[in-house]
């Protein structure tokens, strides 16, 4: 496999494959200072984009030692040094190959020079109030790193960024509608920049709106206002700016409006925290009654225009198909690449390409990446590893890996929970959505065989008495240099244990239910499985030893999810009784998840959705009455947060918050209701992560005009590749109380 790549990139030179992954196989970024846009987000404030540097990642390539090289070990790190120098690091088990050290290439932006108004001068050929060139009066910056790599050059752990900056031209006077002007900078290698203030063409970075676009009928179309300036603080807008919506066919206004403050930027309650997210008002431009099929920009007088966007039945179905094949790329024991995918890798962790996976005797309930039920494990991995044998594990492949490490635990059947709970509740959605996966067209619909390829690569592990591995993983996390394909690590199964096997045996029961009425055999094959699973759980439970807190309400939750899909399958009173016996919900009032108390979110809903005449009907009652009080909650989030953004309240800003809509409950709760207010809700808090947000970005790779382009994806990053689709970065965090929480990951 060693010249694998080097052969991938010819290809895509001959083939001509799409021009965004072409790029990624293009000459060498030069990292120079280069304007990359120029707009106006006000009369009289020009913001000028600047990049500034670039990374050039490390290559792999033969490792010949040379004389004075030294390989320093750290850990399971194996770091080459050659004259002093950060080399790069060893990959593979032989150690023949190595990958070098990423370089830091071009400039660096002057922040003295770029906060100098001498630094600029703004004229025109038309506006004569700039036919002499004229200095601006006030100058503001932020700037934000777009690349981050491991260069040294005294030790791996030096690394330097790739940035981005907006400079904040405050000008003597305002510009004119239909004037171009020219900006020059003074000092720097920046060519002059010339713009034609149209605010019908000319994107502003103060106008905000989700890339996805919209659906003809979405309650609620709307787009935001805002623009914070870094060291010259909030732009100050006023409260009936007009707005228009344009037709980009025929530049044509089809709707106008004013816009309406959302979010002052002294109102401290977009979550328990007293937080004001925005640093500046914002506002909302609502333009929800154009229900016309088209392409628009929105527009604000004296500002610019938005990001184009469609009004289209298929906005959210084109939306979804790229998030949903972000599953497919991040499966383990395939090849990636064409018909499939344009993006390319090697198929990691098959055993018929050699690989072995080795039992261990810990079982993920006992390991720190489970809930470390005894709390014995202290670095995630230790109880793993020690308890590593020579066992190797048949059928141990398959599943889901993350981004930035190989692991497939028995947590990410969760993906397989919400895909089957899409396909039963919108079947006539789905039975016909293609994700262009191996599976398509084998008679199920693509979400539910992406959901069995996850959960199969646990049934393949099943032991005969019914107990279900936790899952897969490495003694470690990735050395640096390696792809998935190349794991030098000893690699484990977790031990059949009472928590995997009843997460199992809950997500297996609701696949066996969705395939029952057209799939009658596989249906069987998955309801078997799903039963033996519990019995396992159920025959060690006694087994445990003592626990106190959350750790035991997690085995005490998963228990309760399991006992509420048997339920459901078979109509069984023991798996009522266990229900019952375990459930939050005996009284009303109680919220879906309790911090250290209980989690049952997903199990309510199964319990509500239960038909059987033995089903409790008060705790279903309670159920009910739990998932409404949570979506109640969450659309009252949205309506007092700047972009509508939903998260729960008491959670900080980390791990996704607002990347990912809290909005599972407004989805149950309007499957219950049908009440619009909950897809209301729904539809605005997806616009934040849609690229309805501050800094104009799909949180999600391959959707809309800007999305990530360097996340902590490992095999693109080795393979010099643009991240795959369909990946949903964590986002912003909260460094006030976000530090320290491990697995955040840059914007972009």
């Amino acid at each position: 496999m060693r010249d694998f790549f080097p052969r991938i990139r010819a290809l895509f030179c001959l083939a001509g494959v799409c021009g965004g992954l072409c790029g990624a196989f293009a000459a060498p970024p030069s990292g120079r200072l280069k304007v990359t846009h120029i707009a106006p987000v006000s009369p009289d404030t020009i913001a000028v984009t600047i990049a500034a540097g670039a990374i050039v990642y490390g290559d792999q390539v033969p490792y010949t030692k040379q004389p004075g090289d030294r390989v320093d070990r750290e850990g399971h790190a194996r770091w080459v040094f050659r004259k002093d120098r950060y080399f790069g690091s060893l990959v593979g088990e032989d150690e023949t190959l190595i990958y070098t050290a990423d370089r830091f290439v071009g400039d660096r932006l002057d922040g003295k020079w770029a906060g100098r108004v001498e630094s600029y001068l703004i004229a025109s050929r038309n506006d004569p109030s700039f036919s002499r060139p004229i200095s601006p009066k006030a100058v503001f910056r932020k700037t934000k790193p777009t690349d981050l790599g491991r260069c040294g050059p005294r030790h791996p752990w030096q690394f330097e960024c790739a940035s981005e900056s907006v400079v904040y031209l405050k000008l003597p006077t305002s510009l004119s509608a239909g004037k171009s002007y020219t900006v020059r900078f003074n000092g720097k290698r920046l060519a002059p920049t010339e713009f034609v203030w149209d605010q019908r063409v000319l994107r502003s970075e103060a106008v905000h709106i989700s890339h996805i676009g919209f659906h003809p009928h979405d309650p609620a179309k709307v787009a935001f206002l805002s623009c914070w300036m870094g060291n010259g603080g909030p732009m100050s807008y006023g409260v009936g700016m007009p707005f228009a919506v344009f037709d980009r066919g025929t530049g044509r206004a089809v709707l106008k409006g004013k816009t309406v403050l959302s979010k002052g930027k002294d109102e401290r309650n977009e979550d328990a925290y007293k937080s004001n997210f925005n640093g500046t008002d914002v506002y909302e431009l609502d333009f929800s009654r154009l229900d016309v099929k088209g392409e628009y920009v929105v527009a604000v007088k004296g500002v610019g225009c938005s990001y184009p966007f469609k009004i289209h039945p298929s906005a959210w179905r084109d939306a979804f198909a790229v998030s949903a094949r972000g599953f497919y790329h991040q499966r383990s024991g395939i090849e990636l690449g064409p018909p499939y995918t344009t993006f390319r890798r090697p198929r990691p962790f098959h055993p018929r390409d050699g690989h072995r996976v080795f039992a261990s005797t810990c079982p993920i309930m006992m390991s720190g990446n489970g809930i470390n039920y005894t709390g014995a494990d202290k670095d995630n991995f230790a109880n793993l590893v020690k308890s590593k044998t020579d066992q190797a594990v048949p059928g141990a492949w398959g599943g889901y890996m993350d981004a930035g490490d190989w692991d497939r635990r028995i947590q990410h059947l969760v993906v397989s929970r919400y895909l089957l709970e899409l396909g039963e509740l919108h079947p006539g959605v789905f039975a016909d959505l293609s994700l262009n996966i191996p599976e398509s067209g084998d008679g199920l619909p693509d979400i539910v065989s992406e959901a069995l390829f996850n959960l199969d690569c646990y049934r393949r592990m099943q032991t005969p008495d019914g107990g279900i591995r936790g899952g897969i993983e490495s003694s470690a996390h990735p050395r640096v240099g390696e792809g998935s394909w190349q794991e030098s690590l000893a690699v484990m199964a977790y031990a059949p244990g009472v928590w995997a096997s009843h997460w199992y045996a809950g997500v297996a029961a609701r696949a066996a239910l969705w395939l029952r009425d057209d799939h009658v055999e596989l249906s069987r094959t998955y309801e078997d499985s799903a039963l033996r699973a519990m019995d396992f759980a159920e025959k060690h439970l006694p087994r445990l030893p003592r626990a106190a807190g959350k750790k035991a309400n997690e085995v005490r939750d998963t228990r309760n999810m399991a006992a509420a899909e048997l339920f459901r399958l078979t109509g069984d009173p023991r798996y009522n009784g266990i229900f019952l016996e375990t459930t939050a919900f005996t009284k009303p009032g109680v919220e879906l998840v309790v911090w250290q108390k209980h989690a049952q979110r997903d199990n309510a809903w199964v319990y509500v959705r239960t038909s059987h005449p033995e089903a409790d009907q008060n705790v279903q009652s309670h159920c009910r009455q739990a998932i409404i009080a949570e979506a109640d909650n969450r659309a009252a989030v949205s309506r007092r947060t700047g972009f509508r953004w939903i998260k729960y309240d008491w959670q900080p800003v980390t791990f996704g918050a607002l990347a990912v809509p809290d909005g599972l409950s407004l989805v149950r709760a309007h499957a219950l209701t049908g009440k619009p207010k909950y897809l209301k809700a729904l539809v605005l808090g997806c616009q934040h992560a849609a690229g309805a947000n501050p800094i104009n970005i799909c949180y999600t790779t391959g959707i809309g005009p800007k999305y990530p382009l360097h996340p902590l994806h490992i095999d693109s990053r080795v393979t010099d590749q643009l991240p795959p689709p369909g990946l949903t970065v964590f986002g912003p965090i909260d460094v006030a109380r976000g530090k320290g929480q491990f697995g955040q990951r840059l914007a972009n």
